[in-house]
């Protein structure tokens, strides 16, 4: 794994803002860093080769587009751990996921088109895996601007 330098440092951080809505929106971001467009690109490959990030994109709001959202855990046993995490993760409903020191280690967030889809998707993953995926709907919503300061 290649260390982060400054520049690496500067562009997780401004990524983390916004992303400009223009034809070439890395170029613009390229700009205002003072790097290619290019070495931007192949920064963010490196960074993802190296499982710094493990994606990039647009957090969309499923519930505002007629979806829904739910987070979930399960109690997986250790050694199963990688198995049941590779079917979880096969959906592509699945958002985030992560593995927690508790009786319920593993958790992730289901983003649906449509609300009863969380039900099916839920209810998918219990048949593949055969542990009961435990349902936390949304009550209220708080934005609270999450940042990871690289």
């Amino acid at each position: 794994m290649t260390p982060l330098d400054d520049t690496d440092r500067r562009l997780l951080n401004r990524l983390q803002e916004d992303l400009p809505l223009t034809p070439r929106p890395y170029a613009n971001v390229a700009t205002e860093l003072g790097i290619t467009e290019q070495d931007l690109l192949d920064r963010l490959a490196r960074m993802k080769a190296d499982r710094v990030i493990t994606r990039f994109g647009p957090f969309f709001d499923a519930a505002a587009m007629g979806g829904d959202f739910c987070l979930c855990a399960m109690a997986v046993p250790e050694a199963e751990f990688e198995t049941v995490l590779t079917k979880v993760n096969a959906h592509p409903e699945v958002a985030h996921n992560y593995e927690r020191t508790h009786r319920l280690n593993m958790w992730f967030v289901l983003a649906t088109e449509t609300p009863e889809a969380i039900t099916a998707t839920a209810d998918a993953i219990e048949r593949e895996t055969g542990i009961t995926v435990h349902r936390f709907p949304k009550l209220q919503e708080f934005f609270i601007g999450f940042r990871v300061a690289a």
